[in-house]
């Protein structure tokens, strides 16, 4: 029997064929056309990259000019693992009975929680697998929990209805969804919503997370909200952080 590579974590390279081979793919867009030459340009742009033993697996022609590129090719770079420091939201996430009870004894009541995809975002898989009851990855959403009301207001969402309608319902959280992101149109959008829930003195009333596939914890507290949630996140890590949030303000 072939024994187990050693896994060091101060020297993590990437892996395809075989153990610490450091073998990547890549794909982009050229402004060329499919061809041998458009081939070659997608190849030297590997070899300024720093990549070795390159090979372009694949071309396809987008029309008007433009071809995308699979190309394979060689690393010899590795990271430390142990020196990764990520900003997190630090917290428990708790088990479905365990934060219903969490909910019932430490804050006496249900929690309302608005949730939207605001501005001209139109895509609600992230929002729906938080809010939804179908939820994701077998983790029912937050509608599915007893002790939260859940609001999911769906897509494109102006921030004035959003900050609205939170007042109306006296929100305990707002939960923003960003999956649109061409030229960080996110970032003025959210600061928008911290700024008009400010103007309205009503910032420090509700939790405020946002998510998606570009934002990270970092960038949402630095945009002015609570926590941010990147892909993969479940429903009770959202609702874990709302409830011992709520509860960390009472007690502060």
């Amino acid at each position: 029997m072939t024994p187990k590579p050693r896994r060091d974590p101060t020297r993590v390279r990437p892996y395809g064929d075989t153990w610490d081979d450091g073998q990547v793919q890549l794909s982009f867009t050229l402004p060329v056309p499919s061809g041998p030459e458009g081939q070659e340009a997608a190849r030297q742009l590997a070899v300024k990259m720093g990549f070795d033993n390159i090979k372009v697996a694949d071309q396809q022609d987008l029309g008007g000019g433009f071809t995308m590129f699979v190309v394979y090719g060689q690393t010899g770079h590795t990271v430390d693992l142990t020196a990764i420091e990520v900003p997190r939201p630090r917290f428990d996430v708790l088990e479905f009975e365990e934060l219903n009870r969490f909910v019932r004894n430490r804050i006496g009541r249900r929690l309302v929680v608005v949730g939207a995809c605001t501005g001209t975002d139109a895509h609600t898989i992230g929002l729906d697998a938080i809010m939804n009851i179908k939820g994701y990855a077998g983790q029912h959403g937050l509608e599915s929990y007893p002790e939260f009301a859940a609001h999911n207001l769906g897509s494109q969402v102006a921030n004035e209805a959003l900050v609205a309608k939170a007042m109306e319902l006296e929100a305990d959280a707002i939960l923003v969804s960003q999956v649109v992101t061409e030229k960080d149109i996110h970032i003025p959008n959210l600061t928008q919503l911290v700024e008009m829930l400010e103007a309205e003195g009503y910032r420090d009333e509700v939790v405020l997370l946002c998510g998606g596939p570009r934002i990270s914890h970092e960038l949402a507290v630095e945009l002015g909200f609570d926590a941010g949630f990147g892909p993969g996140t479940s429903p009770p890590e959202v609702a874990s952080f709302i409830a011992q949030e709520v509860v960390r303000r009472r007690l502060a």
